[in-house]
């Protein structure tokens, strides 16, 4: 699935750079990097998508986070969201999906306005 996804934003000239987890997620904003946008899936091992999420908002990280995952379950989904997630997605991400993602606005999560975003 992440070569996929991979594949899928190269197409649209996204530049990636792949964690296996995330804490490995976490460390790069703590080494200084900067992102436009962040892939986020829920199901990650050593820190799962919902920690690592609250853990960049409570950084100050305010690019925009989009979420994927399989879980079917409602409440873990929404407290995905509820993390600070600008939006969730259902795996897989298709190339409509990540093309909307990116002409969608950034939320912005500290005064929770909606401000235009663009890569």
């Amino acid at each position: 699935m992440r070569k996929l996804h991979e594949s899928i934003l190269k197409s649209v000239e996204i530049t990636t750079q792949i964690t296996q987890n995330g804490k490995e997620a976490v460390d790069i904003f703590r080494s200084g990097a900067n992102f436009d946008i962040v892939f986020m899936d829920m199901e990650m091992p050593i820190m799962n998508g919902i920690e690592a999420t609250k853990e960049l908002r409570a950084m100050g990280v305010v690019c925009k986070i989009v979420g994927v995952t399989s879980c079917e379950n409602t409440t873990k989904k929404e407290a995905f969201k509820q993390a600070g997630l600008d939006i969730l997605h259902e795996k897989p991400l298709t190339l409509a999906k990540v093309n909307s993602i990116l002409e969608q606005p950034r939320i912005d999560h500290e005064s929770k306005l909606a401000n235009i975003w663009s890569p």
